[in-house]
Protein backbone atom coordinates (compact mmCIF):
# COMPACT_ATOMS: atom_id res chain seq x y z
CA UNK A 1 0.00 0.00 0.00
CA UNK A 2 1.06 3.43 -0.69
CA UNK A 3 0.36 6.69 0.42
CA UNK A 4 -1.12 8.49 -2.66
CA UNK A 5 -2.25 12.28 -2.25
CA UNK A 6 -4.58 14.20 -4.88
CA UNK A 7 -4.59 16.99 -4.94
CA UNK A 8 -7.45 18.88 -6.47
CA UNK A 9 -7.13 22.23 -8.24
CA UNK A 10 -9.54 24.55 -6.02
CA UNK A 11 -12.81 26.23 -7.80
CA UNK A 12 -12.73 29.85 -7.35
CA UNK A 13 -15.41 31.02 -5.60
CA UNK A 14 -16.68 34.00 -7.50
CA UNK A 15 -19.55 32.21 -9.24
CA UNK A 16 -20.95 28.41 -9.67
CA UNK A 17 -18.36 26.35 -12.13
CA UNK A 18 -19.05 25.08 -15.60
CA UNK A 19 -18.43 22.16 -17.12
CA UNK A 20 -15.00 23.17 -18.66
CA UNK A 21 -14.08 23.70 -15.34
CA UNK A 22 -14.88 19.84 -13.99
CA UNK A 23 -13.54 18.46 -17.03
CA UNK A 24 -10.07 19.82 -16.06
CA UNK A 25 -9.84 19.56 -12.70
CA UNK A 26 -12.82 17.49 -10.99
CA UNK A 27 -13.83 13.98 -13.50
CA UNK A 28 -9.90 12.78 -13.83
CA UNK A 29 -8.97 13.33 -10.15
CA UNK A 30 -12.15 11.57 -9.00
CA UNK A 31 -11.17 8.90 -11.62
CA UNK A 32 -8.11 8.79 -10.48
CA UNK A 33 -8.44 8.65 -6.92
CA UNK A 34 -11.03 5.89 -6.75
CA UNK A 35 -9.28 3.30 -8.79
CA UNK A 36 -6.17 4.21 -6.53
CA UNK A 37 -8.45 2.97 -3.81
CA UNK A 38 -9.58 0.23 -5.76
CA UNK A 39 -6.01 -0.89 -6.18
CA UNK A 40 -5.58 -1.01 -2.76
CA UNK A 41 -3.67 2.54 -2.02
CA UNK A 42 -4.17 4.84 0.82
CA UNK A 43 -6.20 7.61 -1.12
CA UNK A 44 -6.07 11.16 0.34
CA UNK A 45 -8.04 13.59 -2.36
CA UNK A 46 -8.23 17.06 -1.03
CA UNK A 47 -9.47 21.00 -2.02
CA UNK A 48 -12.01 23.20 -1.47
CA UNK A 49 -12.90 26.45 -2.72
CA UNK A 50 -11.08 29.44 -3.16
CA UNK A 51 -12.20 32.49 -1.49
CA UNK A 52 -9.55 35.14 -1.62
CA UNK A 53 -8.57 37.99 -4.36
CA UNK A 54 -10.12 40.81 -5.78
CA UNK A 55 -11.92 38.93 -8.49
CA UNK A 56 -14.36 38.28 -5.42
CA UNK A 57 -14.45 41.68 -3.89
CA UNK A 58 -15.83 43.02 -7.91
CA UNK A 59 -18.38 40.67 -7.67
CA UNK A 60 -19.44 41.08 -4.12
CA UNK A 61 -19.51 44.98 -5.14
CA UNK A 62 -22.06 43.93 -8.55
CA UNK A 63 -24.28 42.22 -6.06
CA UNK A 64 -23.83 44.69 -3.86
CA UNK A 65 -22.99 42.16 -0.82
CA UNK A 66 -19.85 41.57 1.34
CA UNK A 67 -17.07 39.36 -0.30
CA UNK A 68 -18.09 36.59 3.00
CA UNK A 69 -21.28 36.60 1.50
CA UNK A 70 -20.60 36.04 -2.06
CA UNK A 71 -18.15 33.39 -0.66
CA UNK A 72 -20.30 31.68 1.64
CA UNK A 73 -23.38 31.79 -1.71
CA UNK A 74 -20.89 30.10 -4.02
CA UNK A 75 -19.91 27.75 -1.84
CA UNK A 76 -22.96 26.15 -1.08
CA UNK A 77 -23.86 25.73 -4.69
CA UNK A 78 -20.16 24.29 -5.64
CA UNK A 79 -20.12 22.02 -2.92
CA UNK A 80 -23.80 20.79 -3.79
CA UNK A 81 -22.49 20.81 -7.49
CA UNK A 82 -19.24 18.28 -6.74
CA UNK A 83 -21.33 16.22 -4.27
CA UNK A 84 -23.88 15.62 -7.23
CA UNK A 85 -21.49 14.79 -9.53
CA UNK A 86 -19.78 11.79 -7.25
CA UNK A 87 -16.52 13.26 -6.70
CA UNK A 88 -15.22 11.49 -3.95
CA UNK A 89 -13.01 14.00 -1.58
CA UNK A 90 -11.94 13.22 1.70
CA UNK A 91 -12.12 16.74 2.36
CA UNK A 92 -13.51 19.90 0.44
CA UNK A 93 -13.23 22.46 3.10
CA UNK A 94 -12.47 26.80 1.77
CA UNK A 95 -9.45 28.92 2.13
CA UNK A 96 -11.46 31.05 4.56
CA UNK A 97 -11.60 28.68 7.69
CA UNK A 98 -8.98 29.53 10.77
CA UNK A 99 -7.62 26.42 10.13
CA UNK A 100 -6.01 27.27 6.51
CA UNK A 101 -5.31 30.96 8.00
CA UNK A 102 -3.03 29.67 10.61
CA UNK A 103 -1.03 27.08 8.28
CA UNK A 104 -0.76 29.64 5.36
CA UNK A 105 0.76 31.78 7.79
CA UNK A 106 3.20 29.34 9.39
CA UNK A 107 4.61 28.78 5.84
CA UNK A 108 4.99 32.41 5.20
CA UNK A 109 6.50 32.65 8.81
CA UNK A 110 8.89 30.15 7.55
CA UNK A 111 9.69 30.93 4.24
CA UNK A 112 10.67 34.30 5.20
CA UNK A 113 12.97 33.50 8.10
CA UNK A 114 14.48 31.34 5.76
CA UNK A 115 15.44 34.25 4.14
CA UNK A 116 13.53 33.74 0.62
CA UNK A 117 10.28 36.42 1.15
CA UNK A 118 12.15 39.50 0.13
CA UNK A 119 10.48 43.06 0.56
CA UNK A 120 10.48 45.57 -2.42
CA UNK A 121 9.23 48.24 -3.63
CA UNK A 122 7.18 48.18 -6.73
CA UNK A 123 4.49 49.38 -8.21
CA UNK A 124 1.03 49.39 -7.46
CA UNK A 125 -2.05 49.79 -9.65
CA UNK A 126 -4.75 52.61 -9.14
CA UNK A 127 -7.65 53.56 -10.58
CA UNK A 128 -7.85 57.42 -11.26
CA UNK A 129 -11.73 57.41 -10.95
CA UNK A 130 -11.88 55.81 -7.54
CA UNK A 131 -8.69 55.96 -6.30
CA UNK A 132 -8.84 51.60 -5.38
CA UNK A 133 -6.37 49.37 -6.03
CA UNK A 134 -6.61 47.92 -9.07
CA UNK A 135 -5.25 44.33 -9.03
CA UNK A 136 -2.85 42.28 -11.76
CA UNK A 137 -6.16 40.31 -12.75
CA UNK A 138 -7.49 43.27 -13.60
CA UNK A 139 -5.59 45.18 -15.43
CA UNK A 140 -4.82 44.30 -19.36
CA UNK A 141 -2.89 44.97 -21.93
CA UNK A 142 -0.42 43.39 -24.80
CA UNK A 143 1.98 41.05 -23.10
CA UNK A 144 5.71 42.69 -24.31
CA UNK A 145 6.71 38.54 -25.09
CA UNK A 146 4.26 37.52 -27.51
CA UNK A 147 2.05 40.52 -28.62
CA UNK A 148 -1.35 39.12 -27.44
CA UNK A 149 -3.88 41.97 -26.89
CA UNK A 150 -5.72 40.69 -23.87
CA UNK A 151 -2.54 39.73 -21.51
CA UNK A 152 -3.39 39.85 -17.56
CA UNK A 153 -1.09 41.83 -15.49
CA UNK A 154 -0.62 38.86 -13.90
CA UNK A 155 -0.58 36.33 -16.43
CA UNK A 156 -0.21 36.19 -20.49
CA UNK A 157 -2.74 32.90 -21.27
CA UNK A 158 -1.27 33.08 -24.78
CA UNK A 159 2.04 31.96 -23.88
CA UNK A 160 2.21 31.44 -20.45
CA UNK A 161 4.55 33.31 -19.14
CA UNK A 162 4.44 35.46 -15.19
CA UNK A 163 3.70 39.22 -15.64
CA UNK A 164 3.75 42.43 -13.39
CA UNK A 165 0.74 44.92 -14.75
CA UNK A 166 4.01 47.70 -15.33
CA UNK A 167 5.57 45.17 -17.86
CA UNK A 168 2.25 45.31 -20.42
CA UNK A 169 1.85 47.95 -22.98
CA UNK A 170 -1.17 50.53 -23.41
CA UNK A 171 -2.20 48.97 -19.52
CA UNK A 172 -6.05 49.18 -19.40
CA UNK A 173 -9.11 48.54 -16.23
CA UNK A 174 -11.00 45.33 -16.73
CA UNK A 175 -13.23 46.80 -14.89
CA UNK A 176 -14.17 50.34 -16.72
CA UNK A 177 -11.30 51.03 -19.22
CA UNK A 178 -9.30 53.44 -17.66
CA UNK A 179 -5.71 53.70 -17.83
CA UNK A 180 -4.32 52.73 -14.54
CA UNK A 181 -1.47 54.96 -12.39
CA UNK A 182 1.16 53.32 -10.95
CA UNK A 183 2.55 54.65 -7.81
CA UNK A 184 5.39 53.03 -5.59
CA UNK A 185 4.17 50.43 -2.99
CA UNK A 186 5.82 48.14 -0.39
CA UNK A 187 5.81 44.31 -0.81
CA UNK A 188 6.87 40.93 -0.27
CA UNK A 189 8.56 38.76 -2.83
CA UNK A 190 9.61 34.80 -3.18
CA UNK A 191 12.64 35.12 -4.32
CA UNK A 192 12.40 32.59 -7.09
CA UNK A 193 16.21 32.86 -8.23
CA UNK A 194 17.51 31.52 -4.90
CA UNK A 195 15.44 28.52 -5.61
CA UNK A 196 15.93 28.02 -9.48
CA UNK A 197 18.68 25.63 -8.96
CA UNK A 198 17.11 23.70 -6.76
CA UNK A 199 13.71 23.67 -8.83
CA UNK A 200 15.77 22.88 -11.99
CA UNK A 201 16.67 19.59 -10.10
CA UNK A 202 13.86 18.78 -9.20
CA UNK A 203 11.72 19.31 -12.74
CA UNK A 204 15.32 17.04 -14.18
CA UNK A 205 14.15 14.54 -12.09
CA UNK A 206 10.91 14.41 -12.86
CA UNK A 207 11.37 14.36 -16.51
CA UNK A 208 13.12 11.15 -16.09
CA UNK A 209 10.92 9.51 -14.93
CA UNK A 210 9.16 10.18 -18.36
CA UNK A 211 5.61 9.66 -16.11
CA UNK A 212 4.71 13.93 -16.62
CA UNK A 213 2.83 14.84 -20.24
CA UNK A 214 5.51 16.47 -22.19
CA UNK A 215 3.57 20.23 -22.95
CA UNK A 216 3.59 20.22 -19.03
CA UNK A 217 7.20 19.32 -18.37
CA UNK A 218 8.61 21.21 -21.71
CA UNK A 219 6.52 24.59 -20.32
CA UNK A 220 7.48 24.21 -16.73
CA UNK A 221 11.28 23.77 -17.31
CA UNK A 222 11.08 26.92 -20.25
CA UNK A 223 9.85 29.19 -17.96
CA UNK A 224 12.25 28.60 -15.36
CA UNK A 225 14.66 30.82 -18.19
CA UNK A 226 12.82 33.89 -17.22
CA UNK A 227 12.18 33.20 -13.45
CA UNK A 228 12.52 36.35 -11.09
CA UNK A 229 11.50 36.76 -7.62
CA UNK A 230 7.78 37.03 -7.86
CA UNK A 231 5.13 39.65 -5.26
CA UNK A 232 3.34 37.11 -2.44
CA UNK A 233 1.41 40.36 -0.78
CA UNK A 234 -1.30 42.69 -2.65
CA UNK A 235 -2.66 45.75 -2.05
CA UNK A 236 -6.18 44.34 -1.01
CA UNK A 237 -8.29 44.19 1.98
CA UNK A 238 -9.57 40.87 1.64
CA UNK A 239 -7.11 38.06 2.67
CA UNK A 240 -4.94 36.47 4.99
CA UNK A 241 -3.12 38.97 6.89
CA UNK A 242 0.84 39.25 6.76
CA UNK A 243 2.29 37.15 9.93
CA UNK A 244 5.21 40.07 10.98
CA UNK A 245 5.01 42.93 13.19
CA UNK A 246 4.43 46.23 11.08
CA UNK A 247 2.11 44.67 8.67
CA UNK A 248 -0.57 42.53 10.31
CA UNK A 249 -1.25 45.68 11.32
CA UNK A 250 -2.28 47.22 7.83
CA UNK A 251 -5.69 46.44 6.59
CA UNK A 252 -4.73 46.88 3.08
CA UNK A 253 -1.70 44.31 2.82
CA UNK A 254 -2.60 41.10 2.14
CA UNK A 255 -0.82 37.94 1.52
CA UNK A 256 -1.59 37.08 -2.58
CA UNK A 257 -4.39 34.80 -3.39
CA UNK A 258 -2.09 32.31 -5.25
CA UNK A 259 0.18 32.33 -2.51
CA UNK A 260 -2.72 31.03 0.37
CA UNK A 261 -4.58 28.91 -2.32
CA UNK A 262 -2.01 26.10 -3.37
CA UNK A 263 -1.03 25.98 0.25
CA UNK A 264 -4.42 24.93 0.84
CA UNK A 265 -3.27 21.12 0.04
CA UNK A 266 -1.09 21.53 3.07
CA UNK A 267 -4.38 23.03 5.00
CA UNK A 268 -6.59 20.76 3.82
CA UNK A 269 -4.95 17.70 4.41
CA UNK A 270 -3.98 19.55 8.10
CA UNK A 271 -8.16 19.53 8.79
CA UNK A 272 -8.77 16.37 7.30
CA UNK A 273 -6.65 14.61 10.05
CA UNK A 274 -7.78 16.88 13.06
CA UNK A 275 -11.30 15.96 11.97
CA UNK A 276 -10.32 12.24 11.86
CA UNK A 277 -8.92 12.40 15.24
CA UNK A 278 -5.64 11.76 14.75
CA UNK A 279 -4.08 15.44 14.43
CA UNK A 280 -0.55 13.83 12.74
CA UNK A 281 -2.15 11.53 9.97
CA UNK A 282 -1.71 13.66 7.46
CA UNK A 283 2.26 13.95 7.91
CA UNK A 284 1.45 10.10 6.63
CA UNK A 285 1.22 11.69 2.58
CA UNK A 286 3.45 15.28 2.91
CA UNK A 287 6.61 13.75 5.31
CA UNK A 288 6.98 10.62 4.06
CA UNK A 289 9.34 10.41 1.32
CA UNK A 290 7.61 7.24 -0.57
CA UNK A 291 4.47 8.97 -0.52
CA UNK A 292 3.57 9.91 -4.25
CA UNK A 293 1.26 13.11 -4.67
CA UNK A 294 -0.87 14.05 -7.73
CA UNK A 295 -1.74 17.60 -8.56
CA UNK A 296 -4.94 17.82 -10.75
CA UNK A 297 -5.75 21.36 -12.49
CA UNK A 298 -6.36 22.88 -15.98
CA UNK A 299 -3.85 24.33 -17.88
CA UNK A 300 -3.54 28.31 -16.97
CA UNK A 301 -2.94 26.86 -13.84
CA UNK A 302 0.70 24.98 -14.59
CA UNK A 303 2.41 27.85 -13.49
CA UNK A 304 1.48 27.93 -10.21
CA UNK A 305 1.74 24.07 -9.62
CA UNK A 306 5.30 23.36 -11.02
CA UNK A 307 7.05 26.66 -10.30
CA UNK A 308 5.37 28.71 -7.60
CA UNK A 309 4.17 26.02 -5.13
CA UNK A 310 7.23 23.47 -5.24
CA UNK A 311 9.21 26.91 -4.95
CA UNK A 312 7.32 27.57 -1.22
CA UNK A 313 7.98 23.99 -0.53
CA UNK A 314 11.49 24.22 -1.19
CA UNK A 315 11.97 27.31 0.11
CA UNK A 316 9.85 26.06 3.64
CA UNK A 317 11.79 23.14 3.90
CA UNK A 318 15.50 25.10 3.51
CA UNK A 319 16.45 23.54 0.18
CA UNK A 320 17.36 26.58 -1.76
CA UNK A 321 20.92 28.48 -1.88
CA UNK A 322 19.78 30.46 1.20
CA UNK A 323 19.42 27.01 3.34
CA UNK A 324 17.80 27.11 6.64
CA UNK A 325 15.62 24.70 8.15
CA UNK A 326 11.94 23.68 7.79
CA UNK A 327 9.13 25.09 10.09
CA UNK A 328 6.91 22.97 12.68
CA UNK A 329 5.48 20.54 9.36
CA UNK A 330 8.79 19.10 8.75
CA UNK A 331 10.17 18.31 5.04
CA UNK A 332 7.40 18.50 2.58
CA UNK A 333 7.39 17.04 -0.18
CA UNK A 334 7.08 18.10 -3.69
CA UNK A 335 4.89 16.58 -6.19
CA UNK A 336 5.22 13.65 -7.94
CA UNK A 337 3.56 14.90 -11.14
CA UNK A 338 1.40 18.19 -12.30
CA UNK A 339 -1.40 16.41 -14.09
CA UNK A 340 -2.77 19.34 -16.33
CA UNK A 341 -5.56 18.96 -18.63
CA UNK A 342 -5.78 21.42 -21.73
CA UNK A 343 -9.56 23.61 -22.34
CA UNK A 344 -12.57 22.33 -23.42
CA UNK A 345 -14.74 24.71 -25.65
CA UNK A 346 -18.39 24.46 -25.95
CA UNK A 347 -19.88 24.46 -29.64
CA UNK A 348 -16.30 25.87 -30.76
CA UNK A 349 -16.22 28.71 -28.63
CA UNK A 350 -14.85 29.36 -25.37
CA UNK A 351 -16.77 28.76 -21.69
CA UNK A 352 -17.61 32.77 -21.05
CA UNK A 353 -20.35 32.91 -18.17
CA UNK A 354 -20.54 36.95 -18.64
CA UNK A 355 -21.55 36.31 -22.60
CA UNK A 356 -24.08 33.42 -21.91
CA UNK A 357 -22.23 30.58 -23.28
CA UNK A 358 -21.68 28.60 -20.79
CA UNK A 359 -22.89 25.28 -19.60
CA UNK A 360 -22.83 25.72 -15.42
CA UNK A 361 -22.68 22.13 -13.52
CA UNK A 362 -26.06 22.62 -11.64
CA UNK A 363 -28.06 22.96 -14.83
CA UNK A 364 -26.18 19.97 -16.44
CA UNK A 365 -26.81 17.85 -13.71
CA UNK A 366 -30.38 18.90 -12.94
CA UNK A 367 -31.43 17.87 -17.06
CA UNK A 368 -29.11 14.55 -17.32
CA UNK A 369 -27.83 11.70 -15.41
CA UNK A 370 -24.21 12.84 -13.93
CA UNK A 371 -22.55 9.63 -15.38
CA UNK A 372 -23.57 11.31 -18.88
CA UNK A 373 -21.40 13.82 -18.33
CA UNK A 374 -18.72 11.84 -17.12
CA UNK A 375 -18.61 9.69 -19.43
CA UNK A 376 -18.34 12.39 -21.97
CA UNK A 377 -15.28 14.23 -20.10
CA UNK A 378 -13.80 10.48 -19.56
CA UNK A 379 -13.73 9.30 -23.19
CA UNK A 380 -13.83 12.94 -24.89
CA UNK A 381 -12.78 15.43 -22.56
CA UNK A 382 -8.88 17.84 -23.05
CA UNK A 383 -7.02 15.49 -21.71
CA UNK A 384 -4.23 15.94 -23.58
CA UNK A 385 -5.27 18.59 -26.54
CA UNK A 386 -8.17 21.53 -26.45
CA UNK A 387 -11.65 19.27 -27.27
CA UNK A 388 -15.16 20.87 -27.64
CA UNK A 389 -18.12 20.07 -26.15
CA UNK A 390 -21.70 19.92 -28.69
CA UNK A 391 -24.52 18.97 -27.62
CA UNK A 392 -24.54 16.43 -30.60
CA UNK A 393 -21.24 14.63 -29.82
CA UNK A 394 -23.14 14.41 -26.16
CA UNK A 395 -26.76 12.96 -27.52
CA UNK A 396 -24.56 10.36 -29.46
CA UNK A 397 -22.05 9.02 -27.12
CA UNK A 398 -24.87 8.96 -24.15
CA UNK A 399 -27.10 7.03 -26.53
CA UNK A 400 -24.82 4.66 -29.26
CA UNK A 401 -22.40 4.00 -26.09
CA UNK A 402 -23.81 4.03 -22.73
CA UNK A 403 -27.37 3.13 -23.53
CA UNK A 404 -26.87 0.78 -26.86
CA UNK A 405 -23.90 -0.38 -25.99
CA UNK A 406 -23.09 -0.71 -21.95
CA UNK A 407 -26.54 -0.20 -20.79
CA UNK A 408 -28.37 -2.60 -23.04
CA UNK A 409 -25.51 -5.70 -21.85
CA UNK A 410 -26.65 -5.23 -18.85
CA UNK A 411 -30.44 -4.75 -18.86
CA UNK A 412 -30.68 -7.68 -21.61
CA UNK A 413 -28.32 -9.56 -19.63
CA UNK A 414 -31.06 -9.54 -16.56
CA UNK A 415 -33.60 -9.67 -18.26
CA UNK A 416 -32.99 -12.94 -19.95
CA UNK A 417 -31.96 -14.42 -16.22
CA UNK A 418 -35.10 -12.85 -14.74
CA UNK A 419 -36.79 -14.34 -17.49
CA UNK A 420 -35.38 -17.94 -17.29
CA UNK A 421 -34.33 -18.64 -13.49
CA UNK A 422 -35.23 -15.14 -11.37
CA UNK A 423 -31.79 -16.42 -10.33
CA UNK A 424 -27.83 -16.17 -10.87
CA UNK A 425 -27.95 -19.70 -12.45
CA UNK A 426 -25.36 -22.45 -11.75
CA UNK A 427 -22.94 -22.70 -14.92
CA UNK A 428 -22.15 -25.97 -16.84
CA UNK A 429 -19.19 -26.81 -18.59
CA UNK A 430 -17.42 -24.13 -20.22
CA UNK A 431 -17.03 -24.31 -23.81
CA UNK A 432 -13.95 -22.24 -26.02
CA UNK A 433 -15.87 -19.17 -26.42
CA UNK A 434 -16.84 -18.73 -22.68
CA UNK A 435 -13.26 -19.27 -21.60
CA UNK A 436 -12.28 -16.50 -24.31
CA UNK A 437 -14.66 -13.85 -23.48
CA UNK A 438 -14.23 -14.48 -19.44
CA UNK A 439 -10.12 -14.17 -20.30
CA UNK A 440 -10.50 -11.09 -22.28
CA UNK A 441 -12.41 -9.08 -19.84
CA UNK A 442 -9.93 -10.58 -16.54
CA UNK A 443 -6.93 -9.06 -18.36
CA UNK A 444 -8.21 -6.05 -18.94
CA UNK A 445 -7.99 -5.18 -15.37
CA UNK A 446 -4.23 -4.80 -16.51
CA UNK A 447 -4.39 -3.10 -19.03
CA UNK A 448 -7.26 -0.42 -18.21
CA UNK A 449 -5.51 0.11 -14.74
CA UNK A 450 -2.40 0.59 -16.10
CA UNK A 451 -3.81 3.38 -18.32
CA UNK A 452 -5.76 5.11 -15.77
CA UNK A 453 -2.96 5.09 -13.53
CA UNK A 454 -1.00 6.86 -16.01
CA UNK A 455 -3.77 9.64 -16.39
CA UNK A 456 -4.96 8.29 -19.91
CA UNK A 457 -8.32 8.03 -19.18
CA UNK A 458 -9.78 7.93 -22.53
CA UNK A 459 -7.67 5.33 -23.80
CA UNK A 460 -8.98 3.15 -20.31
CA UNK A 461 -12.67 4.16 -20.53
CA UNK A 462 -12.10 3.31 -24.69
CA UNK A 463 -10.43 -0.26 -23.57
CA UNK A 464 -13.48 -0.83 -20.77
CA UNK A 465 -15.94 0.33 -23.67
CA UNK A 466 -14.06 -2.38 -26.07
CA UNK A 467 -14.54 -5.14 -24.00
CA UNK A 468 -18.42 -4.44 -23.10
CA UNK A 469 -18.51 -4.77 -27.19
CA UNK A 470 -16.80 -8.35 -26.60
CA UNK A 471 -19.69 -9.75 -24.20
CA UNK A 472 -22.07 -7.72 -26.76
CA UNK A 473 -20.65 -10.05 -29.07
CA UNK A 474 -20.58 -12.72 -27.11
CA UNK A 475 -23.98 -12.99 -26.72
CA UNK A 476 -25.03 -12.43 -30.26
CA UNK A 477 -22.59 -15.21 -31.15
CA UNK A 478 -23.96 -17.83 -28.27
CA UNK A 479 -27.81 -16.52 -28.46
CA UNK A 480 -29.22 -17.31 -25.87
CA UNK A 481 -32.78 -15.98 -26.12
CA UNK A 482 -33.07 -18.75 -28.76
CA UNK A 483 -31.79 -21.33 -25.91
CA UNK A 484 -35.64 -22.53 -25.56
CA UNK A 485 -35.62 -26.46 -25.31
CA UNK A 486 -35.32 -27.84 -22.11
CA UNK A 487 -31.78 -29.83 -23.69
CA UNK A 488 -30.63 -26.00 -24.30
CA UNK A 489 -30.98 -25.33 -20.27
CA UNK A 490 -27.94 -26.57 -18.80
CA UNK A 491 -26.00 -24.71 -21.96
CA UNK A 492 -28.18 -21.63 -21.03
CA UNK A 493 -27.19 -21.51 -17.58
CA UNK A 494 -24.03 -21.60 -18.45
CA UNK A 495 -24.19 -18.86 -21.40
CA UNK A 496 -26.04 -16.50 -18.40
CA UNK A 497 -23.81 -16.84 -15.93
CA UNK A 498 -20.86 -15.72 -17.89
CA UNK A 499 -22.33 -13.09 -19.33
CA UNK A 500 -23.52 -12.52 -15.79
CA UNK A 501 -19.61 -12.88 -14.62
CA UNK A 502 -18.59 -10.53 -17.55
CA UNK A 503 -21.15 -7.49 -16.40
CA UNK A 504 -19.73 -7.58 -13.15
CA UNK A 505 -16.46 -7.60 -13.77
CA UNK A 506 -16.80 -4.85 -16.18
CA UNK A 507 -18.91 -2.70 -13.91
CA UNK A 508 -16.03 -2.98 -11.76
CA UNK A 509 -13.82 -1.73 -14.49
CA UNK A 510 -16.37 1.28 -15.37
CA UNK A 511 -17.11 1.94 -11.64
CA UNK A 512 -14.35 4.65 -11.55
CA UNK A 513 -15.66 6.68 -14.22
CA UNK A 514 -19.11 5.65 -13.68
CA UNK A 515 -20.15 5.40 -9.86
CA UNK A 516 -23.59 6.07 -9.68
CA UNK A 517 -24.78 3.84 -12.35
CA UNK A 518 -21.79 0.77 -11.17
CA UNK A 519 -24.26 1.16 -8.26
CA UNK A 520 -27.46 0.39 -10.12
CA UNK A 521 -26.16 -1.76 -11.88
CA UNK A 522 -24.66 -3.61 -8.75
CA UNK A 523 -28.53 -3.90 -7.01
CA UNK A 524 -29.74 -4.71 -11.14
CA UNK A 525 -27.91 -8.20 -9.94
CA UNK A 526 -28.45 -8.44 -6.32
CA UNK A 527 -26.02 -6.38 -4.80
CA UNK A 528 -26.86 -4.78 -1.21
CA UNK A 529 -25.78 -1.60 -0.19
CA UNK A 530 -23.19 0.91 -2.35
CA UNK A 531 -21.04 -0.80 -4.67
CA UNK A 532 -18.63 2.44 -5.02
CA UNK A 533 -19.27 4.86 -1.93
CA UNK A 534 -20.01 8.25 -2.54
CA UNK A 535 -19.35 11.43 -0.88
CA UNK A 536 -21.26 13.10 1.19
CA UNK A 537 -22.20 17.01 2.49
CA UNK A 538 -21.83 17.54 6.14
CA UNK A 539 -22.15 21.20 8.17
CA UNK A 540 -18.71 21.54 10.85
CA UNK A 541 -17.20 24.03 13.09
CA UNK A 542 -14.60 25.83 12.11
CA UNK A 543 -11.79 24.55 14.27
CA UNK A 544 -9.92 27.95 15.15
CA UNK A 545 -12.76 30.38 15.58
CA UNK A 546 -10.71 33.44 16.76
CA UNK A 547 -9.14 33.30 13.46
CA UNK A 548 -10.09 32.90 9.43
CA UNK A 549 -13.01 35.66 8.03
CA UNK A 550 -15.40 34.10 11.18
CA UNK A 551 -17.26 31.40 8.95
CA UNK A 552 -18.67 29.63 12.26
CA UNK A 553 -20.01 26.38 10.66
CA UNK A 554 -19.85 25.93 7.01
CA UNK A 555 -20.66 23.13 4.70
CA UNK A 556 -17.93 20.69 3.64
CA UNK A 557 -17.40 17.42 1.53
CA UNK A 558 -16.25 13.96 2.79
CA UNK A 559 -16.60 10.40 2.33
CA UNK A 560 -16.22 6.82 4.15
CA UNK A 561 -14.35 4.74 1.35
CA UNK A 562 -13.03 2.21 3.27
CA UNK A 563 -15.78 -0.10 1.61
CA UNK A 564 -14.08 0.56 -1.68
CA UNK A 565 -14.00 -2.75 -4.08
CA UNK A 566 -10.65 -4.23 -4.69
CA UNK A 567 -9.32 -3.61 -8.31
CA UNK A 568 -10.16 -7.50 -9.55
CA UNK A 569 -12.85 -10.02 -10.93
CA UNK A 570 -14.65 -11.62 -8.14
CA UNK A 571 -16.67 -14.63 -8.98
CA UNK A 572 -20.87 -13.93 -9.25
CA UNK A 573 -22.62 -15.50 -5.85
CA UNK A 574 -25.07 -18.35 -7.45
CA UNK A 575 -28.36 -18.21 -6.26
CA UNK A 576 -28.47 -14.54 -5.92
CA UNK A 577 -31.93 -13.28 -7.27
CA UNK A 578 -32.31 -10.90 -10.41
CA UNK A 579 -35.43 -9.35 -11.23
CA UNK A 580 -36.54 -7.71 -14.58
CA UNK A 581 -34.45 -4.58 -14.39
CA UNK A 582 -35.18 -0.75 -15.28
CA UNK A 583 -33.01 0.93 -17.60
CA UNK A 584 -29.86 2.24 -15.97
CA UNK A 585 -29.55 4.88 -18.75
CA UNK A 586 -31.73 7.45 -20.23
CA UNK A 587 -32.15 7.65 -23.88
CA UNK A 588 -31.91 11.15 -24.95
CA UNK A 589 -34.04 12.60 -27.70
CA UNK A 590 -32.45 14.37 -31.12
CA UNK A 591 -34.23 17.52 -30.12
CA UNK A 592 -32.47 17.80 -27.40
CA UNK A 593 -29.65 19.05 -29.56
CA UNK A 594 -31.53 22.15 -30.60
CA UNK A 595 -33.35 22.84 -27.09
CA UNK A 596 -30.18 23.44 -25.25
CA UNK A 597 -29.22 25.26 -28.05
CA UNK A 598 -31.35 27.51 -27.92
CA UNK A 599 -31.16 28.68 -24.42
CA UNK A 600 -27.31 30.22 -25.02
Amino acid sequence: MTHVLSAVAWPYANGPRHIGHVAGFGVPSDVFSRYMRMAGHDVLMVSGTDEHGTPILVAADQQGVTARELADKNNAVIVQDLVDLGLSYDLFTRTTTGNHYLVVQEMFETVHRNGYMIEQTTYGAISPSTGRTLPDRYIEGTCPICGYADARGDQCDNCGNQLDPTDLKNPRSKINGETPEFVETQHFFLDLPALAEALQEWLDGREETGLWRPNVIRFSQNILSEIRPRAMTRDIDWGIPVPLDGWREQPTKRLYVWFDAVIGYLSASIEWARRSGDADAWRRWWNDPESLSYYFMGKDNIVFHSQIWPAELLAYDGRGARGGEPGAYGELQLPTEVVSSEFMTMESKQFSTSRGHVILVGDMLSRYQPDALRYFICAAGPETSDSDFTWAEFVQRTNSELVAGWGNLVNRTATMIAKSFGEIPVAGALEEVDEAVLSAVRAAFGTVGDLIGRHRQRAAIAEAMRVVGEVNKYLTVTEPYKMKDESQRERLATVLHVAAQCVLDCNTLLAPFLPHSSNQVWAAYGGRGEFMPMPRIETVEDLDPGHGAGLGSYPVITGDYAATPRWESRPIAVGVKVDKPTPIFTKLDPSVVDEELARV
